[in-house]
């Protein structure tokens, strides 16, 4: 059994502490997940036989929608006039440019729907002249917050893909727990904010993920680190 490495990505910590005590963050490396991989195969290959009992495993939602097939290379949409129009009225953050691109807005469009898009660029425009960010995404809710689009920090070729949150992360989150043989979340992380997508088990407190991944162990850019050992040490 190959050990996963012990040392956190570069600029972040292998342990927090939380309220729950101190944990460590065990960051595993892979290969480029490519369009319609298995997640159980890809489980078996770097995580099973790794896990002790209380472990958490903490995924990526990148990956699973990739498996998914819910990641497409930019140049096969055709973003809509509304989705042109929708985009302008989102923050764009440095750290990723979520819907703020035709092309996420355009996914965002199919996948959430129309009432809800348009009901959250009122809200924002509303808002907007009293300078207060994140409206947007507060009303279009936790579907759309997760997808994404190209960005020059992201591993090829998905600087070229736009990306849709993964279909039932909860239900994944259990099938892989069966796999690992520990608790398993999806997680929506990068260097400004944590959404939990899904959990194995309602017992695994949401507040408390979002606290021991605060500062997104798993790296911003090319790390190639999407699976995430949490265990606790103190």
């Amino acid at each position: 059994m190959n050990e996963f490495p012990s040392s956190p990505n570069e600029g972040k910590a292998l342990t927090i502490e939380t309220d729950r005590g101190v944990f460590a963050r065990y960051p595993i490396r892979t290969h480029v997940i490519r369009c319609g991989e298995s997640l159980s195969e890809i489980m078996r290959q770097y995580v099973c036989g790794k896990t002790k009992p209380g472990d958490l495993l903490f995924v990526s939602e990148k990956i699973i929608a990739i498996c998914q097939n819910r990641a497409f290379n930019i140049d096969s949409i055709r973003p809509s006039p509304l989705a042109n129009l929708l985009c302008r009225f989102v923050y764009k953050s440095p750290y990723g440019i979520g819907l703020g691109s035709p092309w996420t807005m355009e996914l965002a469009l199919r996948d959430v729907g129309l009432p809800r898009m348009l009901l959250a660029a009122t809200c924002s425009a509303a808002t907007k002249p009293f300078g207060v960010r994140g409206v947007f995404y507060r009303v279009a809710g936790t579907k759309a917050r997760a997808i994404d689009g190209p960005c020059d920090c992201t591993i090829p070729p998905y600087n070229h893909f736009a990306k849709l949150a993964p279909k039932k992360p909860n239900k994944v989150a259990g099938e892989l727990a069966q796999l690992v043989g520990c608790g398993v979340v999806v997680i929506d992380a990068n260097d400004i904010g944590v959404n939990v997508l899904g959990r194995s088990s309602r017992d695994i407190p949401a507040a408390f993920c979002r606290q021991v991944f605060r500062d997104n162990p798993l790296g911003q850019g090319s790390q190639s680190t999407p699976l995430c050992i949490v265990r606790k040490i103190k």
